[in-house]
């Protein structure tokens, strides 16, 4: 039987979860609060943060987090409070495609590389702020939140898919760095989720967004990812779950 101090995940633990504000980011941290743990809420929205989580006391930090804020991402191991510098737990979920859908000549290019650097370069600079951390504690799991997209390429998709087949790689060669350190690392894959994502990436037209997704036979819920997360981080500590890959049951 596993003991519970087998397990990465628990009362005493620290996670840090980006993105937290709403869909996928706020499952999760909602999620890993009910499970006990201490959870800083980073999003780019303070308010959306504080208000979303005030029911869980001082158990959730609220942080207003830019992810493509390479200085304030940086420095974050030295400016949070004391009591949440040992962050056990990093799930990096901030993503973005704002402006995609769009043959890549018709879009911006500013929206492009927006999405590389929330995607990709956000990611890189989280990690290499957190992760030394974890090393010198001897412990820790990383779990970054793609994309199926990260498998293969789309009409519409050229920035956001690369943007993902990149951090799928940076993930794959993150294993083999720490595969001899206690360190864990894993990715999770969502196929479509239907979350508040095509309204941003529609900037802001709630309806154009809501005909997208009744066009899919099927979608998951932010709450299907957060499960995944959640077993990842369950396992026995010598247990690494390398990748889920989850997508929707069609149903209609």
């Amino acid at each position: 039987m596993t003991k519970s101090s087998d397990l990465l995940i628990g009362a005493e633990r620290v996670a840090m979860v980006t993105g937290a504000s709403s869909g996928i980011g706020l499952a999760i941290a909602r999620s890993l609060l009910n499970e006990g743990l201490h959870v800083i809420c980073a999003a780019r929205s303070l308010d959306k943060c504080t208000m979303n989580f005030s029911e869980y006391g001082d158990r959730a930090l609220p942080l207003r987090l830019d992810v493509t804020d390479r200085d304030a991402v940086g420095a974050l191991p030295g400016t949070l409070p004391s009591q949440w510098q040992d962050v056990d737990i990093l799930v990096a979920n901030a993503g973005s495609n704002v402006g995609g859908g769009k043959r890549f000549d018709e879009g911006s290019a500013s929206d492009w590389t927006g999405t590389i650097d929330t995607n990709l370069t956000g990611l890189i600079t989280l990690c290499h702020a957190m992760l030394p951390g974890m090393l010198r504690r001897g412990e820790g799991h990383v779990v970054s939140i793609g994309s199926v997209a990260s498998t293969f390429t789309y009409p519409g998709g050229a920035a956001y898919s690369a943007s993902k087949y990149g951090a799928r790689a940076f993930f794959e060669s993150l294993r083999q760095d720490y595969k001899a350190s206690p360190i864990r690392i894993t990715e999770i894959l969502p196929g479509f989720v239907k979350t508040g994502f095509a309204k941003a990436r529609y900037r802001g037209d709630a309806e154009l967004a809501e005909t997208f997704y009744d066009k899919l036979p099927g979608h998951l819920t932010p709450s299907d990812v957060a499960a995944s997360v959640l077993f990842a981080l369950n396992q026995p500590k010598e247990v690494n779950i390398a990748q889920i890959v989850i997508t929707p049951t069609w149903d209609k």
